[in-house]
């Protein structure tokens, strides 16, 4: 079922939080703060915000499975309504994230059309991929490729079908696709119905055979609207109708206005009239018909899902429907009664077979999966009951045997089970066995391997595998939503900051902290013995090593060799290095042979047995040295091959190993070249990795060249290596023998800013050669700047033409072109590979650790969870195969990166549903509130939790019956206190006319004086408990970054490396201590303090002042009362200042007179709202998010006006999410790069942010800008939002959109996923775009990339 966001509409890291800074968090302190000053940055001033989504959705609605990058390979859409997620799962069950993305519209469908194999060679870029197809608010039906260049899906047909797309009896609801791939049915909520018949159409030529029109899509619409009911499913059915005659033809479950059954109805499409013809209906006695599916290689025969049971059903003659089989699931199928009943027309005798049905039930008690704590459900249905049970979600083998399709569903008590539809000479077998008992799963999906996904609406989903007539648990999918509330707090020791979120609901409620960027799994950490490191490498004995032997440590004036196990041992000695000098660069230059480069010269070594098993049996390493006659500055190590260059004179050597005798060896120069500019590093490409990806890279073309060819036979690459010069240039030259350094390609330097005045500091630091699709080099320069090289290459080849060993084409013809620039930060950016392959992710490093995707378009990359680090290497191991080694703060870190993880979080299970949370500063643990506890004693409480274990320190439990509702953190003098708010009943709290219920509440003040505090072996620095909670009681999971998402990518990871603890009751060592409370008449749903003296409580529509008699928390007084005209849902104060949120009439704007002891309602909102929460960012400013999906910012007037205080609030500017935001917080953001000016007016360190989080699990974040920014931004989202690359993926327009519900004349807040899109485009893209006038706004406004990168990098920046 969709969650509606919008009227009739339907409402997602580096998963990454945002950055905010804990003193600026009310909810991250002691106590909120009421007494700050009434103005500060971002107030009434800050009118203009950019909102960018820093967390995608994880609430998955709908799902796809299709091959979308590859004909070779099968991939999984997650569609979670405003977001895209595509992935695959690994052979170990691991989901893995390859991209997300926006969507720009609220997705309603998905299907996938197999276009595969028809018409080669009209549209190249589709070929052998399907195409995804999407119904969504917008009223189109669009189709999606995947475009493995942009690394992303690109829409190559949106076909309109009703506009605006989003009201009931309008087309965009739901779809079915036939075998063919030729239709799809469409059908709205309710009347409206529609064919739409869609094909490819070639390329039109002119007269000289050039393309006059390009290959698109092609489309006819049939429709109609005379359904007369409600649509709830449908599918196309194989008939024995002629095609001459009806064709297609699709059967659907429609409730008939008025009616209280559904009856199942045929239609088709007529070929003599084009129209749409009710061909029968069918209706059988029983429950209602929910759901429809036909039964694939059983053409002409249907599944009908009913509340309780399932009726196989006849529709091969559409005009005569006939049930044959009835399947009852009411109780259980296990040793329950399977009612068989035979319809009074079986099945025709012209087919030969009689109508039969084997239900065989298959006592599958033992083959239940325990699934300790994760799978276990309180209050299990008693196996005797025979209580109606629905079918929530199912799914059809899709490699089935031939003849024997299979069929998996879940019901909504979470039992799993199959069917099995035997057709052979005895007539059709149905066979039922129950396989699992879990969760309910909605949607569900059988992949291929027998593995099974399924996504838990409020939890997280799962990979199962089906073996041996069970299903077995094999990986957890993350879920974070819905996220009912969050805290932000600093991280200890670390200065990042993480959130505290509330997620889920009852059984499968969980506490989550989530950090920012990458996760990184913390295994080592040395004293800070390091200090003055200037290079960290690790080796290999051997190519073909597993893992790696040697670490090497170079300093200033020292060189250590370290070997890599259980313990880092020096091996210095028997390894051979030089100890005495500062190491420049090592490697392996052949098996058993390591290189050292120093200033003085080149030394080869050949280990002993005593530094590795497979040394020279030797007491001593044999060594060989090579003294040039000057300094060597830089250098590489290849396979056979050493480069290194001198700086006076500036030039460059090759050399090479020779064997002399057993155990001896020697360098010897092969050639030198002098050169004009000074060389200031070198990178020597992988051989084998290089070969390797040249010739996957050749075969991904044409389908049908690649099927039996050995294209890695025909790549003949020359050998060479990238130099980065001072010049400053990046070249390409040839290592070839007796090719004297030939130039093949050069890419020169010359960066500008906004000004035309050159950029200091453009040096290449570091540079390295990169294949993936297309072979790119990277560049990353001494100021910060990392550049991205590209060449043009023919078609039918990987490498410009100069590049191979039989061509002779000059550099001239190839030269580099600079693709994409980005300021990093403002130290010499460094580029470590993951592993040693030239399509491997990097690492780089500047004034913090990012990873970039290197089979990205453009420049894309996210921030790394970690300290900033001055250099790193990867390290494998036996006990830590995939770690990395980071130097920090004087000290090695050993880590080990969740690169596949989708959620950089860890979870701990905390039973009930969790709906408030509170980081208590003092205590450094959190206080949480609990409601739909199963115990006998209470159903809510509120506990003091351990964040780093989930140790629970202290409890409070609710009487029997009552429910706690709300709680806040005050200070009462000199003790802190927490306030309440609790209602006596579990009923709804409010009628539905927004009018407050008749229950009591209650105002209880708990001391927090006595709290506990994590024992100092648990701090937030110790990273043993870190690391040893993610490994037990876990499961993996995966990450996939989203296209430069500003802080968190999905990129699905492999373990869902969330910590899966459960709260740990036994280590509870004390209570929360009750103080005093007060009884109202009606529920008390919010509490806030208010000027550090007084509480303000809401109990229905009542607003009441408290404060306590000598500033003693025993003694609580009222002091004054106001009402509202409906339920009060939420309160904030900033300084004097009150707001109050109600359900109807939105926000209203308090002040309290001390003196009279009165309530005044000072400013009311001018529209009627149902408040979700709101945010003061000052006296006069607050940021109010409603239930249809919308946030606003709304302040005073700046006038005094005449007009009555109901309506006197304005509207400075609003936004649509598409998502409800169920939690508003202010935080602080470093809103600055490395390379501004501190003292720059326009770069206040801290802004006035806000932070929501939305029942989909997605994290918002709204910035502050200045007008000039805003005005910026607004001329490059006008034309981002129309360029073909960056549009609306499902067609909407994307003004509309994000205006959707706002009142005409309210400005819109910028879209930063929109705008974050400019920084995944190549330069040439982004001129292009900013060169582009919007449609009826005159000549463009000339607009500077510079200024444009730079806004947007600080947005990044601070989001990261």
């Amino acid at each position: 079922m969709d969650s509606s966001a919008s009227g009739d509409g339907s409402s997602a890291a580096d998963a990454a939080t945002a950055t905010a800074t804990a003193a600026a968090a009310p909810s991250s302190s002691s106590g909120p703060s009421t007494s700050a000053p009434a103005f500060s940055a971002g107030g009434p001033s800050a009118t203009h915000y950019l909102a960018k989504r820093v967390l995608h959705g994880s609430a998955v609605q709908h799902v796809a499975r299709g091959r979308f990058r590859s004909e070779h390979l099968w991939e999984i859409v997650l569609c979670k309504e405003t977001s895209l997620e595509l992935v695959v799962v690994g052979e170990d069950g691991v989901l893995q994230s390859i991209c997300e993305q926006s969507t720009f519209g609220i997705i309603k469908d998905v299907g996938v059309l197999d276009w595969r194999f028809k018409q080669f060679g009209i549209w190249p870029e589709i070929e052998g991929k399907e195409i995804l197809v999407l119904l969504s608010d917008s009223g189109k039906l669009s189709l999606l490729y995947f475009s493995c260049q942009m690394h992303r899906f690109i829409a190559i047909g949106n076909i309109e079908l009703s506009k605006p797309g989003n009201m009931r009896d309008q087309l965009g609801r739901m779809l079915a696709i036939d075998h063919d791939s030729a239709w799809v049915a469409i059908s709205a909520y309710e009347d409206a119905f529609a064919f739409v018949h869609v094909g490819k159409s070639p390329h039109v030529y002119g007269p000289n055979r050039e393309i006059v029109e390009r290959a698109n899509i092609m489309h006819v619409v049939y429709k109609t609207s005379d359904i007369c009911g409600t649509v709830w499913s449908m599918c196309f059915m194989r008939t024995r109708c002629s095609m001459d005659e009806y064709y297609p033809v699709v059967a659907m479950i429609i409730n008939r206005k008025g009616s209280d059954v559904n009856e199942l109805s045929v239609y088709a499409l007529a070929a003599n009239d084009g129209g749409i013809q009710h061909l029968s209906s069918f209706s059988e006695p029983g429950p209602l018909a929910l759901d429809i599916s036909e039964i694939p290689q059983l053409d002409g025969f249907a599944l009908l899902f009913r509340a309780g049971d399932i009726l196989f059903v006849d529709l091969r003659e559409p005009k005569d429907i006939c049930c044959t089989i009835r399947i009852s699931i009411t109780g259980s199928l296990i040793g329950g009664q399977i009612s068989v009943e035979d319809s009074c027309r079986g099945l025709d005798v012209d087919d030969d077979v009689a109508a039969c049905a084997l239900l065989e039930l298959r006592d599958s008690g033992n083959n239940i999966m325990m699934d300790d704590n994760y799978m276990a459900i309180d209050g299990v249905d008693n196996a005797g009951s025979m209580k109606s049970r629905i079918i929530c979600s199912w799914s059809w083998e899709p490699d089935a045997v031939r003849g024997r399709p299979r069929l998996i569903f879940c019901l909504d008590d979470g039992e799993f089970h199959t069917l099995e539809f035997n057709w052979d000479t005895e007539g059709v077998k149905v066979l039922p066995e129950r396989v699992h008992r879990g969760l309910p799963c909605r949607p569900l999906l059988w992949m291929n391997r027998g593995m099974i996904a399924g996504f838990v609406e409020m939890g997280d989903g799962m990979i199962l595998q089906l073996e041996h007539g069970r299903l077995v648990h094999k990986s957890a999918v993350q879920n974070v939503g819905p996220i009912l509330d969050l805290a932000i707090a600093d991280y200890h020791g670390e200065k990042q900051d993480q959130m505290f979120s509330c997620c889920g609901m009852c059984p499968e409620g969980s506490l989550r902290v989530i950090r920012n960027g990458i996760n990184v799994e913390k295994l080592l950490r040395t004293e800070p013995i390091y200090q003055g490191v200037t290079g960290l490498w690790t080796l290999r004995m051997k190519r073909t090593d597993t893992y790696h032997s040697f670490l090497i440590l170079a300093f200033v004036e020292e060189t250590r060799v370290l070997s890599v196990g259980l313990s880092f041992n020096d091996i210095s000695d028997a390894v051979g290095f030089q100890p005495d000098v500062c190491t420049l660069a090592c490697g392996l230059i052949a098996d058993g042979l390591l290189v050292q480069i120093h200033s003085k010269g080149v030394k080869l070594c050949l280990p002993t047995t005593y530094a590795h098993p497979e040394g020279a049996p030797l007491t001593s390493p044999v060594s060989f040295v090579w003294y040039p006659d000057v300094t060597i500055s830089v250098g590489a190590v290849g396979q056979n091959m050493v480069a290194v260059a001198t700086s006076n004179p500036c030039c460059l050597y090759i050399l090479r190993v020779r064997s002399l005798s057993s155990f001896q060896y020697e360098l010897y120069e092969t050639q030198h070249v002098q050169l004009q500019y000074e060389v200031s590093c070198i990178s020597i490409p992988e051989e084998d990795s290089k070969l390797r990806t040249v010739s996957s890279a050749v075969g991904g073309g044409d389908v049908r060249k690649r099927k039996g060819n050995n294209l890695a036979a025909k790549v003949d690459v020359r050998m060479f290596a990238v130099i980065g010069t001072h010049k400053p240039s990046v070249e390409v030259v040839s290592l070839e023998p007796e090719e004297a350094f030939r130039l093949l390609s050069i890419g020169s330097i010359s960066v500008n800013n906004a000004f035309g005045a050159p950029i200091s500091g453009c040096i290449p630091e570091n540079v390295r050669f990169v294949a993936s699709e297309r072979f790119y080099i990277l560049a990353g320069l001494r100021n910060g700047m990392l550049l991205r090289f590209e060449s043009d290459t023919s078609k039918d080849h990987y490498f410009p033409g100069s590049f191979y060993r039989d061509s002779f084409t000059p550099c001239v013809n190839t030269p580099l072109q600079l693709i994409a620039i980005r300021h990093i930060g403002i130290t010499p950016v460094g580029l470590v590979a993951l592993r040693d392959s030239a399509n491997a992710d990097i690492i780089v490093l500047s004034d913090r650790s990012w990873l970039l995707h290197a089979s990205r378009h453009s420049l894309a990359y996210s921030s790394i969870s970690f300290l900033p680090a001055s250099h790193v290497t990867p390290v494998s191991s036996v006990d830590c195969p995939s770690g990395l080694l980071f130097v920090a703060e004087n000290c090695l870190h050993l880590v080990e990166m969740v690169h596949g993880k989708r959620l950089n979080a860890q979870k701990f299970s905390i039973g009930g549903t969790p709906r408030k949370v509170l980081y208590h500063s003092d205590s450094r643990t959190l206080l949480v509130m609990r409601t739909g506890l199963t115990g006998a004693s209470c159903s809510s409480d509120i506990v003091q939790i351990d964040p780093n274990n989930g140790t629970l320190l202290s409890r409070f439990k609710c009487e029997p019956g009552e429910t706690a509702r709300c709680i806040q953190i005050a200070k009462i003098g000199s003790e802190q206190v927490l306030i309440v708010g609790t209602s006596k009943s579990n009923d709804h709290p409010m009628m539905p006319n927004g009018e407050a219920e008749s229950i009591k509440g209650r105002l209880i003040v708990l001391s927090l004086d006595t709290l506990g505090s994590p024992h100092e072996s648990s701090s937030f620095i110790a990273t043993s408990n870190l690391s040893s909670s993610s490994h037990t009681g876990s499961f993996p999971e995966i990450v996939g970054y989203a296209t430069e998402e500003l802080s968190s990518n999905s990129m699905c990871s492999s373990p869902d490396d969330v910590c899966y603890n459960q709260i740990q009751l036994e280590q509870m060592t004390g209570h929360l201590r009750s103080l005093t409370h007060v009884t109202f008449a009606g529920a008390v749903l919010a509490v806030y303090p208010y000027l550090d003296r007084y509480v303000l409580a809401a109990a229905g529509n009542t607003l009441c002042v408290f404060g306590f008699v000598n500033e003693n928390p025993h003694r609580m007084k009222k002091y004054a009362v106001s009402r509202t005209r409906f339920t009060i849902t939420c309160l904030k104060t900033y300084a004097s200042r009150i707001a109050v949120g109600d359900c109807r009439d939105g926000l209203l704007f308090y002040s309290y007179n001390e003196s009279l002891r009165k309530l005044e309602l000072v400013y009311a909102d001018p529209a009627q709202r149902l408040v979700g929460d709101v945010a003061l960012l000052n006296c006069e400013t607050a940021v109010v998010s409603d239930r249809c999906g919308s946030i606003s910012v709304l302040s005073c007037p700046r006038l005094e006006v005449s007009e009555s205080p109901e309506k006197n609030l304005a509207v400075h500017c609003s936004f649509f999410m598409g998502e409800i935001a169920m939690s508003i917080q202010k935080a602080a953001f470093r809103y600055r790069l490395p390379i501004d000016n501190e003292t720059d007016p326009m770069l206040e360190s801290a802004y006035n942010c806000v932070v929501a989080s939305t029942m989909l699990g997605s994290v918002f974040v709204l910035i502050p800008l200045t007008s000039e920014e805003h005005h910026l931004l607004q001329d490059v989202q006008e034309r981002l939002s129309v360029h073909q690359l960056t549009a609306p993926l499902l067609g909407n327009d994307h003004a509309e959109f994000r205006r959707r519900g706002i009142p005409s004349g309210v400005p819109s807040i910028l879209d930063g996923d929109m705008l974050v899109q400019f920084l995944e485009l190549t330069s040439e893209q982004q001129q292009t775009i900013l060169d582009a006038a919007p449609s009826g706004k005159g000549p463009p406004r000339s607009i500077s990339i510079f200024q444009v990168m730079r806004t947007l990098e600080r947005v990044h920046y601070a989001l990261n």
